[in-house]
């Protein structure tokens, strides 16, 4: 399917996506859950690629919440391989494209091949000025908003200085944007605990897409659909004066 070009100027500067439904994906196919995960992330590539396309700055992907840690162990093993799989298998790919990787989440309970993986791509990623990609690993909103309140008192900031402008320096994506439209494939219609602060003012896009069939004209259809938004940021949009006749 060959996917028509966004109108110009339609393209989101900051891109979120919860990434859902590599499971049921697996499941249609009478295939493990893992194997949509593995799908799943070979999808993200493609994505990647897509937005550095049309121009897209910033790119967050929900890989794993702080909930997922509820999921049978075989799964929650798998996916942290994967994450091992991933960086060996794309890295380089994406380092020599200008691709750079952040990583998002609370680091302290995964394993250290995992952090050092992380670090890695991280580093090796450092001095790109391409598209930055986040992946938010064991990560949640309301963990990003209080360690963002702990390292804030940590500096001493007092209470009546703790403004939304001293709490975002605090943000795990403090270095972004706040993204201009949130996308969830998969069917359902929540956040999830995805950017709580962050997506504050962002448009939400929902799709039954599956992640792993969510493709280039897939994305064109969400940044159309963003195309059409009127976005106010709780202001009110002015009156054009009619035009003058001659």
């Amino acid at each position: 399917m060959t996917s028509s070009v966004p109108p110009e100027g339609s393209i989101p500067r900051h891109v979120a996506i919860v990434m859902d439904g590599n499971g049921r994906w697996a499941r249609k196919r009478f295939m493990p859950r893992i194997f949509g995960h593995k799908y799943g992330m070979e999808t993200v590539v493609r994505v990647i690629d897509h937005c550095q396309k049309r121009g897209v700055e910033y790119l967050t992907v929900y890989a794993f919440s702080s909930e997922n840690w509820k999921r049978p162990e075989d799964e929650v093993s798998g996916l942290m391989n994967l994450v091992l799989v991933g960086i060996s298998k794309y890295l380089a790919k994406l380092a020599s494209r200008g691709v750079r990787i952040h990583v998002a989440g609370d680091r302290s309970k995964v394993s250290e091949r995992v952090r050092h993986a992380w670090n890695e791509a991280e580093e090796q990623t450092r001095n790109n000025t391409g598209l930055h990609v986040t992946v938010a690993f064991n990560y949640g909103g309301r963990w990003d908003i209080v360690q963002a309140c702990q390292r804030a008192l940590a500096e001493g900031v007092s209470p009546e200085a703790l403004t939304e402008e001293a709490l975002s320096r605090h943000m795990a994506l403090a270095y972004a944007p706040d993204p201009d439209l949130f996308i969830r494939t998969g069917g359902e219609v929540r956040v999830s605990n995805f950017l709580l602060w962050q997506l504050a003012y962002a448009e939400l896009y929902f799709t039954d897409c599956l992640w792993p069939d969510f493709d280039e004209a897939e994305l064109d259809k969400a940044f159309a659909d963003f195309a059409r938004r009127d976005r106010r940021f709780g202001g009110v949009k002015q009156a054009q004066a009619p035009e003058q006749s001659a």
